[in-house]
């Protein structure tokens, strides 16, 4: 079976985690922020915060940003349940903002009509999630346009996205934004096994992450209640988590990014492949506008199903047959069982719903060889 995505693991990645393995730190070490400074380096951001996932740092970024029982979040109905659950863990309400047909993210059209009448009925939101789906970039200068005017706060969901560049910029940079996350997830853009990273500009917002990701506890004097007890002396001062990185994990994280730009080149590469051997076919592409440069971590097709001869599930099972590990990122969220006993419906959000009967991930991953791409090709286009 030929995956939808695979990491990349190298022998200077192995050694770097042996290397680890031999010191006295596997947990809380040098690793850690080691790599939480050298990614914020290479976004441009003031801060970086590691922990043991996305999920962990999307849900920190909503805590310190404020989120709690009586506020309202927004996201994008495509992107994995993650970035709509964290804020219910914060005792907030979700809703969704459709999506634009042709870049599969946010639509900033659907927002900015979704923020006027909300203003009207006085249930704005409190943030915005955006979601870089694929790791193509949301128009994040026209979403802080719009924080301006409604009054909002940011977060990026960048999971799929680092190595991309909006506006000639790294994304990550939180110039649009207050806190951008990143997935190391296994079949991400690099790895660190299971894995997450908050960015951010605010030293504030920084200091309560990493507060919050270890238990709320400081050992901090100038944050205490009183004087210490003496040298051993700690104190919790918030309801925090076990959310921290390992050393393990960090020291994997800065292996694989000195091969972060090098990944997505090849990427990219693959990808014009598949534009070029699929073009005429029925099927389209995620658009790529012209100021974003994406990390592609995911390659959608969406099938023209009045041009084909197969159904969407059809054109699918043909390839799973195949041995072609075809994917499909995502059921729209609003259409999970839990989100639709919130009261969430079929016919909510048309164009998530439409993408949704239309659309599939191809493997797309550095290691993916051109024998692999004709294969996956000619069982496309012989099935569609």
């Amino acid at each position: 079976m030929i995956p939808y995505g695979r990491q990349q693991i190298s022998d200077a990645d192995i050694q770097a985690v042996v290397e680890v393995l031999k010191s006295d730190y596997l947990t809380q070490g040098p690793a850690v922020p080691a790599f939480e400074k050298a990614v914020a380096a290479y976004c441009g951001a003031g801060h970086a915060v590691a922990v043991n996932s996305a999920t962990s740092a999307l849900h920190l970024a909503c805590l310190a940003l404020g989120v709690q029982a009586g506020d309202q979040v927004w996201t994008t109905p495509i992107t994995f349940v993650a970035s709509a659950n964290c804020a219910l863990y914060c005792g907030a309400a979700v809703d969704f903002v459709d999506i634009d047909p042709e870049t599969f993210n946010i639509s900033v059209q659907a927002l900015q009509e979704k923020l006027h009448s909300a203003e009207q009925c006085g249930c704005l939101p409190k943030v915005v999630i955006a979601v870089h789906l694929c790791g193509l970039s949301c128009d994040m200068a026209a979403i802080h346009r719009l924080s301006k005017r409604y009054g909002f706060r940011i977060i990026e969901d960048a999971s799929h996205a680092i190595g991309g560049k909006y506006q000639n910029q790294p994304i990550g940079n939180c110039r649009y934004s207050d806190i951008s996350v990143f997935s190391f997830h296994p079949v991400k853009i690099i790895t660190t096994g299971e894995g997450g990273l908050a960015l951010t500009n605010d030293a504030e917002l920084a200091t309560h992450m990493a507060l919050l990701r270890s238990h709320g506890i400081t050992r901090d004097a100038e944050e205490m209640t009183h004087e210490p007890d003496g040298p051993w002396y700690y104190q919790q001062i918030e309801l925090g988590f076990n959310y921290r990185m390992t050393d393990l994990q960090a020291a994997l994280g800065l292996s694989q990014l000195k091969r972060l730009d090098a990944f997505v080149a090849r990427r990219h590469k693959l990808a014009g492949f598949y534009r070029q051997y699929l073009a005429g076919s029925p099927v389209v592409v995620q658009s790529q506008p012209e100021d974003c440069y994406s990390a592609l971590h995911l390659f959608v097709i969406r099938l023209q199903l009045d041009d084909c001869k197969k159904s969407h599930r059809e054109v699918f099972c043909c390839l799973r047959e195949a041995g072609i590990g075809a994917n499909l990122h995502y059921i729209p969220v609003h259409l999970q069982p839990y989100y639709q006993q919130r009261g969430f419906k079929p016919g909510d959000f048309p164009q998530a719903e439409r993408y949704y009967a239309e659309a599939m991930s191809l493997p797309l991953y550095p290691d993916l060889i051109e024998a692999q791409q004709l294969h996956v090709v000619a069982t496309l286009r012989a099935s569609v």
